[in-house]
């Protein structure tokens, strides 16, 4: 378990920034994603109002130098490709100058009957080991505090942990690990398109692309006058909360109106109007693609969820399309959907009331054959449908400021 040290932490001078997979690649790759790592931290620390110094690579880690550590440690935690943070205390490497520094913030932490523990990690050529450091620590705690009734050593389940990170010439000491957003940063990966209706499943399929570091490309298709402006607000809402997670670029958002293809497709589809629904949306993501030089397209489909979202139906719908498909949720229930839409604060936006597309079959077909979707889209001229919605396409860079 970990111990915030609340308040106190106003006197640590730094913010340790942790990653993980960046260090597992070779030395150039990994020095490139570890200054747009620190790109991306600067820009969120600006896009949360909060004061640094410096924000500074070193061997293996990031650190944030600031006059709120505990506020900047938050902020920088929704990094992508930010395992954790953590408020620290910077000192020299010198056993002593550890040993002095791990009292003080022990006899600001430990209460009556706790337990501690000293959990020392070492980086460099020292003339002590991580095992010398917590013996000479732990004892140290003890002799400076046998006024405090109860405290002991406590190895396996502590009430206080104190974390040594002694790296090369200096020493971090802290009590708190924020948990971060984890993956790779922002934008390594290329940019893909997401179909985005702003319900809960695009929006949490688009974080999730975002996490593993591909920069999205929202496409909202506005179905109008099947679907209101109720619709279409979610959307921009939605895509609004999930610019909070690209701090350094606004996010793109073509809003494409298909109300006229809709209203063929419903007359000539009958009971498979979603599937030629869903093809006309990849379709018209495969332009955007090419406008904005992308490499896929994601989608917030969850096997069998809904009518169009059986075997046979996902088949059909992507069946003579040459477009890179990636679906982030495809193995998820609902509730693992929602449960990481509150965590990743899109959940709100997305359960708000709007008014549903009225151009849904009462039984839509569940089993589509590829072939007779084929030639409903010859039939209904689909290539001329798509010009001319992209054409007439609107896009907004939105980010947390944006006002609709």
């Amino acid at each position: 378990m970990t111990h915030s040290i609340g308040n106190r932490d106003s006197t640590a001078d730094v913010v340790l920034v942790r990653y993980g997979e960046l260090a597992l690649k070779s030395r150039g790759i990994r020095a490139h994603y570890e200054n747009i790592l620190k790109h991306e931290l600067e820009a969120m620390l600006n896009l949360e109002d909060v004061r640094y110094y410096s924000v500074r690579r070193g061997d293996g880690r990031i650190y944030i130098y600031a006059p709120d550590v505990v506020k900047a440690a938050k902020a920088a935690s929704r990094v992508f490709g930010v395992v954790s943070t953590s408020p620290a205390f910077r000192c020299s490497s010198e056993l002593e100058d550890i040993t002095e520094h791990v009292t003080q913030i022990a006899h600001n932490v430990i209460r009556k009957g706790n337990g501690f523990a000293i959990r020392v990690r070492r980086t460099g050529v020292h003339q002590f080991t991580s095992m010398d450091v917590g013996r000479v620590c732990g004892d140290a705690v003890l002799s400076t505090l046998t006024d405090v009734e109860g405290v002991h050593v406590d190895l396996t389940s502590p009430d206080v942990e104190i974390f040594v990170d002694v790296r090369g010439p200096y020493a971090f000491i802290y009590t708190q690990i924020v948990g971060g957003a984890g993956g790779l940063p922002y934008g390594t990966q290329g940019k893909v398109v997401s179909l985005f209706s702003g319900g809960i499943d695009s929006a949490v399929a688009s974080w999730m692309m975002m996490k593993r570091g591909a920069e999205i490309v929202a496409l909202y298709c506005d179905n109008a006058p099947f679907t209101d402006e109720t619709t279409r607000n979610r959307a921009r809402e939605g895509v609004k909360v999930l610019s909070r997670w690209s701090p350094s670029k606004p996010i793109r958002l073509y809003e494409v109106p298909t109300g006229d293809a809709l209203s063929m497709i419903s007359k000539k589809g009958d009971k498979f109007t979603c599937v030629l629904c869903k093809r006309m949306m990849y379709r018209l993501a495969a332009k955007v693609m090419e406008i904005e030089g992308c490499d896929g397209v994601v989608t917030g489909s969850s096997l069998g969820q809904v009518a169009s979202q059986t075997l046979k139906n996902l088949m059909a719908e992507v069946k003579g399309l040459d477009i890179p498909l990636y679906h982030p949720l495809i193995g998820m229930d609902k509730q693992e959907v929602v449960e990481l839409a509150r965590k990743i604060e899109t959940y709100e936006v997305s359960i708000k009331e709007v008014t549903p597309c009225s151009a849904v079959p009462l039984k839509p077909s569940i089993d589509a054959s590829p072939m007779h979707i084929l030639e409903l889209e010859r039939e209904l001229g689909m290539d001329t449908l798509i010009k001319s919605a992209i054409r007439d396409a609107v896009v907004l860079d939105v980010t947390p400021q944006s006002q609709f």
